[in-house]
């Protein structure tokens, strides 16, 4: 169970340290969506069921909507 901890820790990190590198505005959002839903693994590995259900459906599904939309609207989204 720690090895699997550790794995998802490390995951999340380079996933938030890619957010802050990539110059593609789309791929800092799947990158950030990676560290949103990370999070919420590991808070079901902590059994918090209630926290990562909300953290999924909240910081990967809705802010990634929101963030994608807002750059379209910005005119910044590539495909």
């Amino acid at each position: 169970m720690e090895w699997l901890v550790l794995m998802l820790v490390v995951v999340m990190l380079v996933a938030a340290v890619a957010v802050l590198l990539v110059k593609n505005h789309m791929a800092a959002l799947a990158m950030m969506s990676v560290v949103s839903l990370g999070m919420s693994v590991l808070f079901v590995i902590l059994r918090a069921p209630d926290v990562a259900m909300t953290e999924a459906a909240i910081g990967a599904g809705l802010s990634s909507l929101l963030f994608a939309l807002a750059l379209r609207r910005l005119g910044l989204w590539k495909s």
